[in-house]
């Protein structure tokens, strides 16, 4: 009996450390990527590096990163579209 309260004991301080770790460097990514909008660095690689560590165990960090990446397809489609275009115009002039 003593024994399954401490291996449960176990189970519950694991998932809990590893939750912790999680929140703690995917939160400390995303920080030194917000910082990184401000100051000189590749902010736009990295917040989504800290929102797909978070995204390991919560939920609203997955959303988030789905709203990011469908925010990044949309933007590389829309310069495709643009270059595209520039180039046809540039071949007819």
């Amino acid at each position: 009996m003593r024994v399954e309260i401490v291996t449960t004991f176990l189970r519950i301080t694991y998932k809990w450390a590893r939750r912790c770790a999680i929140a703690l460097v995917g939160g400390t990514v995303v920080l030194i990527g917000i910082l990184m909008i401000v100051f000189p660095g590749p902010a736009i690689v990295v917040i989504p590096a800290g929102l797909a560590i978070l995204s390991l165990e919560f939920a609203w960090a997955k959303d988030w990163l789905r709203r990011v990446k469908a925010g990044g397809n949309y933007m590389m489609n829309s310069a495709a579209g643009y270059w595209s275009r520039r180039k046809k115009t540039d071949r007819d002039v």
